[in-house]
């Protein structure tokens, strides 16, 4: 059976904080959604999705603000989304930082799945809550994508504005606020919840650029992944490959002992969630060989070693397969000479 989708408590934090601000009672609408606050003081803890879209519900009746999205979107800091907010502060560009919301998204909610993807001289960002089952309030992703928006303007220029912005959102009556907000050309009823930037400004180097200090705060967010999802024998192995790949590339055996499964079994559960340990090591060491390889602090040769490669022509085949570049190439941002 299909755990429920659960979200980071922050959220909800911010939902009391903008409830406060206007004066309404928070405490009886988090119990009327069936919240506990006392979780909210817990950075680990998880609402069910389900919970926090009545809430959602409940506070935009409540406050008559049908842009309480907006509001909620600028409640939130740094801290709202545990180490993952730490790490894209530190991103190198901005192309980086949304590559890096992807990957650990699931941090931050498992409610929906985000996209990002180059089209000619623009990237395409987009917000997908699932096909079937219930949806989300409209509100909560007015609140995720301006908060994508603000990301920009903290990390690039507070003056940042998108190409352009469509939300699946129904058209407000008071538009004001949307505008106000985005600064970019607004459509509501769209088939998706998208943003659309220009590439050039997303591949500049960012002035609060710190690798050592993303990469840190990367493994507390795949510790955290690992601890959340003990179910989910993917983020398992993946973070058992995290910690053994400097030791050598381990076999199926080894990393199946330390999931604490047998061989067998290990095998089977792999099948079931339609992957196997060959795919997974390479996803592990492709995901990690990127960011690696945009870190000047690492050498190639560390690099290699740190990825289990038994020497640096197997690293560079990989990563040539990978991504169609040598590695010192795609570290120097130059394309391989035919």
């Amino acid at each position: 059976m299909k755990q429920a989708a659960t979200a980071l408590t922050s959220w909800a934090k911010a939902i009391r904080k903008a409830l406060d601000a206007a004066g309404v009672d928070s405490a009886r609408l988090f119990a009327e959604a069936g919240l506990d606050s006392a979780a909210l003081d817990d950075p680990n803890a998880r609402y069910a999705v389900d919970a926090t879209t009545r809430l959602w519900r409940l506070a935009v009746t409540a406050t008559g603000d049908e842009a309480f999205g907006l509001t909620v979107a600028r409640h939130i800091n740094q801290t709202t989304f545990h180490a993952l907010g730490y790490s894209l502060t530190a991103s190198n560009t901005l192309r980086e930082a949304f590559e890096r919301m992807l990957r650990y998204f699931r941090l931050i909610s498992d409610a929906a799945d985000l996209t990002f993807e180059l089209d000619g001289d623009r990237y395409r960002f987009a917000l997908c809550p699932p096909a079937h089952g219930p949806q989300p309030a409209p509100e909560s992703l007015d609140a995720f994508t301006f908060l994508v928006v603000r990301l920009c303007r903290g990390l690039y220029r507070r003056e940042f504005s998108p190409l352009a912005v469509n939300l699946q959102r129904p058209m407000p009556h008071n538009i004001s606020a949307f505008e106000r907000a985005f600064r970019a050309p607004l459509k509501f009823g769209a088939a998706q919840n998208e943003i659309w930037f220009a590439r050039e400004v997303f591949e500049q180097k960012l002035e609060g650029a710190n690798p050592e200090l993303a990469r840190h705060n990367d493994e507390v967010v795949v510790r955290y992944l690992a601890q959340m999802q003990k179910q989910n024998l993917r983020a398992r192995v993946h973070a058992a490959l995290i910690e053994q790949l400097p030791q050598g590339e381990p076999s199926q055996e080894k990393i199946a002992e330390a999931v604490h499964m047998s061989p067998r079994n290990f095998q089977r559960k792999l099948a079931e969630e339609g992957t196997s340990y060959t795919e997974l090591l390479n996803d592990t060491r492709r995901d990690l060989a990127l960011s690696y390889v945009r870190d000047p602090g690492y050498s190639l040769g560390e690099i290699t070693y740190l990825l289990g490669f038994s020497d640096a022509s197997s690293f560079n085949r990989a990563f040539k397969r990978w991504t169609g570049q040598a590695p010192s190439a795609y570290r120097n941002g130059k394309p391989d000479k035919a």
